[in-house]
């Protein structure tokens, strides 16, 4: 039986290296991660305020619609974290 033909492999050469590039975190929505976190803890403080004065505060004329006005606020927050990048 013939012998096959042996190839020589070539050396290995590694790829050249990569040159890190800067990521530019302040792109002109600065504004995104305040905000969210503003509407998140005004929703909550108005939910709190709600059940520590047994429903006298914030708005006493809205009644239970209080929590749906704090969700609301909480709400708003995750729809503007839509934006963050």
């Amino acid at each position: 039986m013939p012998k096959s033909r042996i190839r020589k492999k070539d050396e290995f050469t590694p790829p050249p290296a990569k040159q890190a590039t800067n990521i530019s975190l302040a792109s002109g929505r600065s504004w995104v991660a305040p905000l969210m976190l503003a509407l998140f803890l005004i929703g909550l403080a108005w939910i709190v305020v709600f059940y520590v004065t047994t429903g006298d505060l914030p708005v006493q004329s809205i009644g239970n619609w209080n929590i749906v006005v704090g969700f609301g606020f909480i709400a708003a927050g995750f729809v503007v974290s839509t934006q963050w990048k």
